[in-house]
C-alpha cells in the first residue's frame, strides 16, 4: 500500500501529521504521528483468545530509544534495557482510554507497540503515542470503537496552551493530559499548581476542541488506507446457564451484595456461587468442568455487577451501607515508628497506608537520563508505593513494583510535591506501604505522605488530601456519583476519578473509565464532589497535626546551608580534593558544593555539623579590615614577616608594625612557624593585606 497522509492544525498554529502505509505494514494497523520533528510509530497486532481466559488481554508498550534523539545510552551497557519510569507511565496513559472502546466479551490478544522514532527536544512524545495508538487501531481490522483524540494542555502566563513545548511546560501551572471522543472525556491525568475546579473545566473544554479535529483526521485517514473491520467472536456466557444461575440466586443475591465488610461480603458471595454450581451442574452435563467453572464465574460476576449497580441506582444504598456522599470513617496518626525521620498511619475505612519519610542530601536525589531534554533530571522529592499481597488478604508472586504500583506512586508523588518548598535543602523520599486495601490506596498514600512529612518537620506549604469519586449509570440514562468508592464500587462501577489538592486548589488528578466516554460537565460535578470531601479529610489531618513540626526530626541528619565566594571554591576543595576530603573524614559530614558558592553541609548530629561548618567557613573566609586574627608566620624577611591569617591568605606584617617600640631585627619578635596576633590595617585593590601586631596588642590592652 502506498503511503497515505492527513495533516491538520490545532489551536496555536500547531501542525500535526498522521501517516500510514510506509512502515510496519504487516501489523493489523500501523501509523506515525508527527509534531514538529518529534515522530512516534504505533503498530497494533492481534492473536487468538487463550482458552479459559475471562478478560480482555490488551497489552500496550511504549519505548524511547536514545537513537531517536541522536544520543548514546548512559552507563556501561550501550543498549536500552527494561522500561524507564517515564515509559511505564506512558504505557498506562495509552492503555486506559483504549480499553473501554472494545466490545464486551472480546478476549482476543491485542498488542499495541509504540516507538519514539525522532525526538526534537521540544515536543513531548507521550500524547503523540496516545494518538498514534488510537489511529493504528482505527486503521486496523480490530473491533475498536474509536477513534479517540489525545492532547496535553498547559497554562502559561494565564493562557491555555495546546501541546506546549518543553520550554513552555517549565513555565506552566497546569499539566493536563486529556483523551476523549468528541464532547466526551475518557481519561485525564496530570498535575497543577493549585488550580481551581473552574480552571480544570475550562482546560478540558479547550482540549475537547482539539480532540474533535484529531478524531476526524483519523477517520479521514482510515477512509484512505484503513482495513475493513472483521467479524469477531465474543466470548459471552451461554444464555441458558446465565438464566439458571440468576434464577437460583434471585432470592438472596441483594443481601449478599450488601454485606458491609469486604471479607464477609466475599465469603458470602463465594458460598452462594458454590451452592449455585452444585445445584445447576446437572443441567449442563455436556460442559466440561473447566468450561463450567469459567462460565459460572463470568455469569456470577455479571450478576453481582448488575445487582450492585441496581441497588445503588434505585435505592441509593451502597455495599457497605453508606449514603452516596458519605466518607468512610477516617483516622490519622503520626510518629508511629521509632528511628525513622517521619511516619504516619492513615486509614479510610478498611484502606490503610503506612507512610515513612526519609531526609537525605544531594547524593540521594534520583537521577534519570532525559532522552527528550538536554540534561539529566534530578528529582529531590519522590514517593514510592508498595502494594503487598497481604493488603488484600491473598497469596501471590512476590516481585518488584509493577506498572500499577509505579503509576499510583507517581500520582501521589506529583500531588504532594507541589507543597514541598523548592529551596528545602534536604532530598526527601516517602515510602507508602499499603497495609490493607479496599479502594483508593493511592489517595490514602497522599494523605499519609502529608502527615509523615509534617511529622518529619518538612515545612510543607499546606496539607494535601486525596479522594476518589465513582459513577454508576443506568440503561435509561440514570447517573449517580459516589463519594469515596470502595473496591466493589470501583470494580462494578463506571468511574474512578481521583483528585488531590489543598484548601487552595488541585495539585493532582487521574480519571479511569469503563465507559466509552462521559460528558465533561458530569466529570466537573465529580470534581466538586471531591472538593467537598477533600475539605473533610483535611480537617482530620490538621486535627492530628496542625502544622509541620517546628524542627527537623531528631532522628534526621542535621543540615545547614552556607554561602561562600565562588572564587573560594577551589580553596575549599584543595589540590586533588585534599581539603574537602580532610573535612569530611574528620567530621563525617557530607558536603555538596554548587557553582554559585552554595555549600550544603549534612552531619549526623549538631556537634559534627558545627565542626564541619567551622572548617568550611575557615577555609573560605576572607580577610576583613579592622578584624584581629591569630595567624601563623610563614616566612621571614629583613623588612618584616608574612603571616597566614586564613587558609591560603597571608599578609605583610612590616617590621614597623611589630611593636610600639623600634624593632631592630624581625627575629626579635617572631620566626617562621610562630603564631602571632595581628590586626588587618588595609587591603589594597590588588588584594595585598597590611597587618599590624602593634595595633592588635593595643586594642586588646596588652
Amino acid at each position: 500500500m502506498s503511503e497515505q497522509k492527513v495533516c491538520f492544525e490545532l489551536a496555536g498554529g500547531k501542525s500535526m501529521e498522521i501517516a500510514t502505509g510506509k512502515l510496519a505494514n504487516l501489523a493489523n494497523g500501523s501509523c506515525t504521528v508527527r509534531l514538529g520533528d518529534t515522530i512516534v510509530l504505533a503498530a497494533a497486532c492481534s492473536g487468538d483468545a487463550v482458552p479459559g481466559q475471562d478478560f480482555f488481554p490488551l497489552q500496550v508498550d511504549y519505548r524511547e530509544k536514545y537513537s531517536a534523539a541522536g544520543k548514546f545510552p548512559g552507563g556501561y551497557i550501550k543498549r536500552e534495557g527494561r522500561p524507564t519510569t517515564k515509559e511505564i507511565l506512558t504505557c498506562r496513559v495509552i492503555d486506559r482510554p483504549l480499553r473501554p472502546l472494545f466490545p464486551k466479551g472480546f478476549f482476543d490478544e491485542v498488542q499495541v507497540s509504540c516507538l519514539l522514532l525522532s525526538a526534537d527536544g521540544k515536543n513531548e512524545p507521550d500524547v503523540l503515542a496516545m494518538l498514534a495508538a488510537s489511529c493504528a487501531l482505527t486503521l486496523s481490522d480490530l473491533p475498536f470503537q474509536g477513534p479517540i483524540g489525545a492532547v496535553r494542555v498547559g497554562k502559561v502566563d494565564g493562557k491555555y496552551v495546546l501541546n506546549p513545548t518543553n520550554e513552555e511546560m517549565r513555565r506552566s501551572t497546569l499539566d493536563l493530559i486529556y483523551a476523549g471522543t468528541p464532547d466526551k472525556v475518557i481519561m485525564i491525568e496530570g498535575e497543577a499548581e493549585f488550580c481551581t475546579e473552574t480552571e480544570m473545566r475550562e482546560a478540558m473544554y479547550f482540549a475537547n476542541e482539539a480532540v474533535k479535529i484529531q478524531c476526524q483526521a483519523q477517520l479521514d485517514l482510515a477512509a484512505k488506507g484503513g482495513k475493513t473491520k472483521r467479524e469477531v467472536t465474543l466470548h459471552l456466557v451461554p444464555e441458558a446457564l446465565d438464566k439458571a444461575l440468576r434464577e437460583f440466586c434471585a432470592g438472596d443475591i441483594e443481601r449478599v451484595c450488601t454485606v458491609p465488610g469486604k471479607n464477609d461480603r466475599l465469603n458470602a458471595m463465594n458460598t452462594m456461587l458454590a451452592d449455585c454450581r452444585a445445584a445447576i451442574r446437572g443441567n449442563f452435563a455436556d460442559m466440561s468442568d473447566e468450561d463450567f467453572q469459567l462460565e459460572t464465574t463470568k455469569a456470577f460476576d455479571d450478576l453481582v455487577r448488575d445487582v450492585t449497580r441496581s441497588v445503588i441506582l434505585t435505592k441509593q444504598y451502597r455495599p457497605d451501607g453508606r449514603s452516596i456522599t458519605e466518607i468512610r470513617p477516617l483516622s490519622a496518626e503520626v510518629g508511629v515508628l521509632p528511628v525513622v525521620h517521619g511516619s504516619a498511619l492513615f486509614s479510610r475505612g478498611e484502606t490503610q497506608a503506612l507512610v515513612i519519610a526519609t531526609l537525605g542530601n544531594e547524593k540521594d536525589a534520583q537521577e534519570a537520563d532525559n532522552i527528550t531534554g538536554d540534561e539529566p533530571s534530578f528529582k529531590r522529592f519522590y514517593l514510592h508505593y508498595n502494594f503487598p499481597n497481604y493488603s488484600v488478604g491473598e497469596v501471590g508472586r512476590i516481585s518488584g513494583p509493577g506498572r500499577r504500583e509505579i503509576g499510583h506512586g507517581d500520582l501521589a508523588e506529583r500531588s504532594v510535591s507541589k507543597v514541598v518548598p523548592k529551596d528545602f535543602p534536604y532530598v526527601v523520599r516517602c515510602v507508602s506501604e499499603i497495609m490493607s486495601s479496599n479502594g483508593s490506596t493511592s489517595m490514602a498514600s497522599v494523605c499519609g505522605a502529608t502527615l509523615a512529612l509534617m511529622d518529619a518537620g518538612v515545612p510543607i506549604t499546606a496539607p494535601v488530601a486525596g479522594i476518589s469519586c465513582g459513577l454508576v449509570t443506568g440503561d435509561n440514562g440514570e447517573r449517580l456519583l459516589l463519594t469515596d468508592i470502595i473496591g466493589a464500587e470501583d470494580h462494578f462501577g463506571d468511574m474512578d476519578f481521583k483528585v488531590c489538592g489543598t484548601r487552595d486548589g488541585i495539585t493532582g488528578f487521574q480519571l479511569d473509565l469503563k465507559l466509552p466516554g462521559i460528558p465533561i460537565d458530569l466529570l466537573c460535578e465529580g470534581m466538586e464532589r471531591n472538593k467537598i470531601a477533600r475539605m473533610t479529610i483535611l480537617d482530620v489531618i490538621e486535627k492530628c497535626i496542625p502544622a509541620p513540626r517546628a524542627e527537623i526530626s531528631p532522628n534526621a541528619p542535621r543540615m545547614e546551608v552556607v554561602r561562600i565566594n565562588p572564587d573560594k571554591i577551589g580553596a575549599l576543595i584543595g589540590p586533588g580534593g585534599k581539603n574537602i576530603k580532610a573535612i569530611t573524614d574528620e567530621t563525617g559530614a557530607a558536603i555538596d558544593i554548587a557553582e554559585d558558592g552554595t555549600v550544603k553541609i549534612m552531619a549526623q548530629d549538631k556537634e559534627h555539623l558545627e565542626m564541619a561548618k567551622e572548617r568550611v567557613l575557615g577555609a573560605t573566609a576572607e580577610a576583613e579590615i579592622g578584624k584581629i586574627y591569630r595567624g601563623k608566620v610563614v616566612s621571614v624577611k629583613d623588612f618584616g614577616a608574612f603571616v597566614e591569617i586564613l587558609p591560603g591568605i597571608d599578609g605583610l606584617l612590616h617590621i614597623s608594625e611589630m611593636a610600639d617600640y623600634r624593632v631592630r631585627e624581625v627575629s626579635d619578635i617572631c620566626k617562621e612557624g610562630d603564631w602571632v596576633t595581628v590586626k588587618v590595617l588595609d587591603i589594597d585593590n590588588s588584594g595585598k593585606i597590611r597587618l599590624s601586631r602593634k595595633a592588635a596588642l593595643k586594642e586588646m590592652g596588652e
